[in-house]
């Protein structure tokens, strides 16, 4: 499969970055990691969840570029874990985090919730990328669209996302 079959934003991205990626797609929509999960074939862990937080009053964050009342932060997390919204609060140093409705993580990415990737997004975005990606030699994340993915080991995805690695995931008891 071919870089074709990704969102076309998705496809420029790859394209002005130089990857060749196995974009796979399904017939039906994978909006869920579970759903990737299982179309792909692996592990829940190993499917990369891209999610945007609004965030507000933190001093690493450009206030100019908020949308929706906040500005948008990108996490990468593992598709078994959830993210620790008070823990990305305190990486950001903000006073608050909150998840924004869908137009604006279509408005800040380019993308509907569910095909989000990890990078190629229509505005530059700070990344929070959770450790746990690097639990695995291959993630899988969305190319764009709820029904495409693609593999690519989580140090490069990282890298190409311009993530700063973190611990923003929920602590089981």
């Amino acid at each position: 499969m071919t870089a074709s079959l990704a969102h076309p934003q998705f496809a420029a991205a790859l394209k002005d970055l130089g990857i060749e990626a196995e974009v796979r797609r399904f017939p039906d929509a994978t909006r869920t990691a579970a759903e990737a999960a299982a179309a792909i074939g692996c592990d829940t862990s190993e499917i990369v969840k891209s999610l945007v937080f609004a965030a507000w009053g933190s001093p690493l964050l450009e206030r100019s570029r908020e949308l929706g009342g906040g500005v948008p932060v990108l996490v990468l997390m593992d598709g078994s874990s959830r993210v620790d919204m008070e823990r990305v609060r305190a990486e950001l140093g903000a006073a608050k985090v909150t998840r924004p409705d869908a137009a604006v993580v279509r408005e800040a990415t380019g993308y509907a919730i569910g095909g989000v990737p990890p990078f190629g997004h229509r505005t530059k975005t700070r990344v929070l990328a959770d450790r746990g990606l690097l639990d695995h030699d291959v993630v899988w994340a969305a190319a764009g669209t709820p029904y495409t993915v693609f593999p690519m080991e989580p140090k490069t995805l990282i890298a190409h996302a311009g993530g700063v690695l973190v611990d923003v995931r929920e602590r089981t008891a």
